[in-house]
């Protein structure tokens, strides 16, 4: 049980990021939020290249969570077409163990 599930999910702005990840926590989707710093996205959108100050949360969760989640933070994202990635991660196996424990609603790793 070393595995758990990485989720990048950039923001329009820190308060919005911040917000998104307590949300997320909070419902035990995921077990730990980083909104990281601001940085800078450029993109085509209607025909025009867009450049835009964005704030990125990494969430991570447990592997069986991770569509949960995904749905979760695009239900309420406010973006019309929000980036949400995912990959496999390992880890340590204590660190997972509490990553799968956080995202249980008993508490209780699997």
């Amino acid at each position: 049980m070393s595995e758990i599930a990485l989720v990048y999910v950039p923001y329009g702005s820190r308060a919005e990021a911040e917000a998104a990840g307590r949300q997320m926590v909070q419902e035990q989707l995921a077990a730990c939020a980083n909104v990281l710093g601001e940085g800078c996205s450029i993109y085509p959108w209607d025909g025009v290249i867009e450049q835009s100050a964005e704030t990125v949360v990494l969430f991570k969760t447990a592997p069986d969570r991770c569509a949960a989640l995904m749905t979760a933070i695009a239900q309420a994202h406010t973006y019309d077409l929000p980036a949400i990635l995912t990959w496999a991660a390992h880890t340590t196996p204590a660190y997972a163990t509490w990553v799968h424990e956080k995202t249980r609603p008993d508490g209780r790793p699997d």
